[in-house]
């Protein structure tokens, strides 16, 4: 069947193929067995631009779609995924590979092959790893579902303690139980031409069987193929369905021994990565002359002798040689090892696509012994003749499939009656059946949201909140961090930010309002002249003022601090506020030749996978405030050494000295171990320890530019002897970062306390008032100490009321001193 015969038989398949090429939609894509579902999905791989995997519940149903498993790709575990257990925490725990990661991020469509069979559990474990690496916010990260499958065939495998488990959650175990995909949406798709059997009675009653519809009179017609005592002739190549891998390995291995040839056996031929439950045949194949095989895969060849599922005879077989003879054909079919690939998906560096890289490859002839197979195995297959044993209790959907194998109802045999209660169909997928035969999508829907998905898209593009939401919380990271870093920006951001607003964002939002009174219900942007000319004038002006603006801004960003956790929540928002340019900037150009719905999607994609963050702090030195540094050189040969000491003893660089000691040496210059001492942050045993080097470094710096004693900046008169233990201490946590309140708190004392040890200090000169009060509030204090003529605390804080402490009073004052 080739593609364009497809679409005339079947406008379904047209319908689901435009669903998927040209919109977000999630998609269930169902119909009866032989209606080409697996058809569409091989066109689909070969056709579609948009960046997709292909994954399957099991191994041999992943080979088979020329795939990956799910729980492989997402690594998930075999267990039940129960929402806040700890197996979710530990999935979310789970380390993916680089390359992985760039594969989802890229990722535009997933499809999952024999969706039937996926618990919903399952689903949402996907949903969790497609949140983590794409888009937090939305059902399985944005990334677009196709699930193919009937439900009415097999059906999850969930056991009575993962039953219990699972219950609480969800309807079902079926994956439209999923709460993600409850939250997501979707579309069904049911395929109605049937292409294995053309006999319309039979077409009917496996209907009925499907749906739980059999009444009396189908049931008695179907058991009139019951023939207990039938034996198959030779010739005419029956395979026998069994419920149990046992009763089908027991009939194969007594029909081979039963005939009176030599055995030979092939020996499978594998490379790489391939694991064992995945053969698709048996890795030591043994045959006879006269055995009834079943060829395992379509012949690529351009002959076309023979497709997965023919059943025929050996007719000759040596070493190296064997021909197949089928019941319906003439001539034999010489028959050649082929090979089976396993693959991995991988990121190509140069195009950014997802391809399949083969990993591992099984090398054997497509044959096995066909007296009998599991129906479960049976899964996808055509049969002209086939024994169905019903003997064991069929599970949901097995006497559907079972039937469904057979071409036509002369070639169906029972080997027991078929009772009206071995057709189970469970009542949650009867409910979600009948309501989805009740809304299928129509062509104006299709229309409607290919529109509306452009329509989206552009909208998206021009939206820059997550932009100006990245910018803020490094803007606030800035401004509240104060004192505690040193970065050129906090004096810049404030302006930045403002900027942004005005040009980009507030811009913006004007032009999404325009776009949305331009856009037609029933026009595309793509094909709309007006829009496109828009988008393009609109995407050089936003390109341009991120250029001129923004990015130029972050290129040049850079902070320091010797605060662990600070460092940490300000690489942490740089790196969104970058991630979110990169991602803007490269839909923003997508677009200047005009709105392409794959050209954007691939500039998402791209830009994803090169997005690569700026080194963090450590490889980054600010040189704020110490910019401002006479001996900026001194500064930076400090911090090396600290640098590497911290290096030698397995400590953070604080714990060395604080940035704040080494901006006092470097203003300081002092050149011997006593001069060292006087300088706040460093006490006897840490002079004893690092005086020797500190002081080293600096006279070789001294020596080098010249600089005699009389030129140096005076040390810091302070007496120690005098100074009050409990000041010092105060002073000490607030240079390891520690805001007055936790100082307080740690010390068992009143705000009001510490604010007065800190007071001492900033008369000193050793403090700046700044680091500790907001501009505005050291402005009013200053003007109430002016408008009052005196330096008395009590006059001014009756003057300025409950809004202002003591100690903020105090600590103004001392740095009016």
């Amino acid at each position: 069947m080739n593609g364009k015969t497809a679409e005339r038989a079947n406008p379904e398949l047209q319908l689901a193929n435009d669903f998927v090429q040209h919109t977000g939609h999630n998609i269930f894509l169902t119909g009866k067995a032989g209606t080409g579902k697996t058809t569409f999905l091989h066109k689909l791989k070969n056709n579609t631009p948009k960046r997709m995997i292909v994954t399957a519940p099991t191994g041999v149903a992943a080979i088979n779609a020329g795939g990956v498993t799910l729980h492989s790709f997402f690594q998930m575990p075999f267990g039940p995924y129960v929402p806040g257990s700890d197996v979710q925490r530990q999935t979310e725990q789970r380390r993916f590979s680089k390359e992985k990661i760039n594969i989802i991020k890229g990722l535009d469509l997933l499809v999952i092959d024999e969706i039937s069979m996926v618990r919903a559990d399952l689903l949402d474990g996907v949903d969790s790893v497609l949140r983590r690496y794409k888009h937090r916010h939305l059902p399985f990260g944005g990334v677009q579902l196709l699930m193919i499958g009937d439900l009415h065939q097999l059906s999850p495998v969930v056991r009575d303690d993962e039953r219990s488990l699972l219950e609480p959650y969800y309807d079902s175990c079926y994956f439209f139980s999923s709460n993600a995909l409850k939250q997501a949406g979707m579309i069904s798709i049911e395929l109605r031409h049937i292409y294995r059997q053309s006999d319309a009675d039979f077409i009917q009653l496996l209907n009925q069987v499907r749906d739980n519809r059999l009444d009396d009179g189908t049931l008695q017609r179907l058991n009139t193929r019951y023939m207990p005592a039938f034996q198959p002739n030779e010739k005419e190549s029956y395979i026998t369905l069994t419920t149990h891998n046992r009763g089908a390995d027991s009939i194969n291995h007594r029909q081979l021994q039963a005939l009176d040839a030599k055995p030979f056996t092939f020996q499978a031929d594998i490379e790489g990565d391939y694991p064992q439950h995945n053969y698709p045949t048996a890795e030591k194949l043994t045959l006879k002359k006269g055995a009834q095989v079943m060829f395992m895969r379509n012949d690529s060849s351009a002959e076309k002798l023979y497709f997965n599922g023919k059943i025929g005879k050996i007719v000759h077989i040596e070493k190296q040689r064997i021909s197949v003879k089928c019941s319906e054909d003439e001539t034999e079919i010489p028959v050649e090892p082929v090979t089976w690939e396993n693959i991995k998906y991988t990121l190509d560096a140069e195009t950014k696509e997802i391809t399949a890289e083969v990993i591992g490859r099984f090398t054997q002839y497509p044959l096995r012994l066909a007296w009998a197979i599991t129906i479960h195995k049976s899964q996808g297959l055509t049969f002209e003749r086939a024994i169905i044993d019903a003997n064991a209790a069929f599970a949901h959907g097995q006497v559907y499939v079972a039937l469904s194998r057979c071409k036509s109802f002369e070639g169906m045999v029972l080997m027991t009656p078929i009772a009206q209660s071995a057709v189970k169909t469970d009542a949650a997928v009867a409910e979600f059946a009948a309501h989805a035969g009740k809304n299928p999508p129509t062509l104006e829907q299709l229309n409607s949201a290919k529109v509306l998905y452009q329509q989206d898209l552009l909208l998206e593009c021009f939206d820059f909140q997550s932009l100006a939401v990245s910018l803020g919380k490094l803007s606030g990271l800035l401004r509240n961090s104060g004192h505690l870093i040193q970065s050129s920006a906090s004096e810049t951001v404030t302006a930045m930010e403002r900027q942004a607003h005005a040009e980009i964002i507030t811009v913006a939002g004007k032009f999404k309002r325009q776009l949305q009174s331009l856009f037609d219900s029933d026009k595309a942007p793509e094909t709309d002249s007006h829009i496109q000319e828009r988008v393009q004038k609109a995407s050089r002006y936003f390109s341009d003022k991120l250029q001129t603006g923004l990015l130029q801004w972050a290129s040049s960003f850079s902070f320091d601090t010797d605060n662990k956790e600070i460092k940490k929540q300000i690489n942490k928002a740089f790196t969104w506020l970058q991630h979110s340019l990169a991602i803007k900037t490269a839909g923003l150009r997508s677009c200047r030749a005009g709105f392409s719905t794959g050209a954007y999607l691939r500039a998402l994609a791209h830009a994803e996978i090169d997005f690569s963050p700026a080194t963090d702090a450590k490889q980054q030195p600010a040189d704020v405030n110490t910019q401002d540094l006479q001996h900026q050189e001194l500064f930076q040969a400090l911090k090396a050494w600290r640098a590497k000491q911290a290096g030698n003893e397995e400590v953070e660089h604080y714990r060395i000295l604080h940035q704040r000691v080494l901006i006092q040496i470097a203003e300081t210059l002092p050149d011997t171990v006593e001069a060292l001492l006087p300088i706040k942050g460093i006490g006897k045993r840490t002079a004893e320890k690092y005086g020797e080097s500190i002081t080293a470094i600096v006279r070789e710096y001294c020596r080098a530019h010249n600089i005699e004693p009389q030129q140096r900046a005076p040390q810091p008169t302070v007496a120690n002897k005098t100074e009050p233990d409990t000041r010092r201490i105060s002073y000490e946590l607030y240079l390891q970062g520690k805001s007055i309140k936790e100082i307080a708190g740690e010390r068992g004392l009143v705000t009001n306390t510490i604010e007065g040890h800190l007071a001492h200090y900033v008369r000193l000169g050793l403090m700046d008032i700044g680091e500790i009060l907001a501009e505005e509030k050291i402005s009013l204090i200053k003007n109430a100490f002016d408008n009052k003529g005196t330096a008395s605390l009590k006059v001014v804080k009756e003057y300025l009321g409950d809004a202002f402490s003591y100690g903020e009073i105090r600590l103004v004052r001392e740095s009016l001193r």
